[in-house]
């Protein structure tokens, strides 16, 4: 496995040992795994290959059967999705679960319900602004439904509800899937904008590996829930065995 010295800031999550398992069917296997403050830390592996499993694990819907997750010196394994929100985890899985019928004001809205209600009002017209101007579309079609937005659209406006939630981890679940490549090129660099602007760290999981590393400082690659291969990203993407499995060399 590769290493690299030097990594960007203080360890703001870990996963230590970290076991989890549908019945008795094992899904991870003891994974070990650290995002440090400001970090991009993307994860990749094929269907399959536990990486949505390890999400719903770090986030509270999945409860590891060994092991410890450490969110800012905090241990977060035992706790509630809504807590582990508050404790400023937030993102977007697979299928990014919107509000269809909803406005796209009332989605961002939505993305504050965890901050108590003095802090929530403080904070939500600037956190609204942040929102708009990394995404301008959002603004322009502030109360048309959400599932009236494009592809591209609806992606954006669950990037943005979860913003709108003051995360320090940002995690996001396959944001590439089903954007054109320029909309997945605009996507990455916005994503690249949030972590390197909002000090926000990102965990990102992704299939499309060559995007993926165009904005990682560290990369996991997953297999058969465990990790098989970890590094930085310069180190990652000249392993001829990720060449030929994930970028076509």
């Amino acid at each position: 496995m590769f290493e690299k010295n030097g990594r960007l800031g203080e360890i703001g999550l870990e996963m230590k040992d970290v076991s989890t398992y549908y019945g008795e069917a094992q899904a991870l296997k003891s994974i070990e795994l650290y995002v440090h403050t400001g970090e991009v830390v993307s994860i990749l592996g094929s269907n399959g290959a536990g990486k949505t499993t390890l999400l719903r694990t770090l986030i509270g819907m999945l409860r590891p059967r060994y092991g410890k997750i450490i969110f800012c010196g905090v241990s977060i394994e035992e706790m509630e999705p809504n807590d582990i929100i508050r404790m400023g985890i937030a993102g977007v899985l697979e299928g990014r679960e919107l509000f269809g019928t909803m406005s796209v004001y009332d989605n961002l809205l939505l993305g504050t319900y965890s901050i108590k209600g003095k802090e929530r009002k403080k904070i939500f017209s600037e956190r609204l602004e942040m929102v708009f101007s990394l995404f301008p579309v959002l603004k322009e079609r502030l109360k048309q439904r959400a599932e009236t937005l494009s592809g591209g659209q609806q992606q954006m406006l669950a990037i943005g509800r979860a913003l709108m939630a003051n995360p320090k981890l940002l995690f996001l679940d396959e944001p590439s899937l089903g954007l054109s490549p320029l909309l997945v090129i605009e996507m990455m660099s916005l994503l690249s904008k949030i972590v390197k602007e909002w000090g926000i760290s990102l965990l990102l999981v992704e299939q499309n590996a060559r995007a993926a590393l165009r904005i990682a400082h560290f990369v996991y690659i997953l297999e058969r829930g465990e990790v098989v291969l970890k590094g930085g990203s310069e180190q990652v993407i000249t392993s001829p065995v990720i060449q030929r499995a994930y970028l076509g060399g």
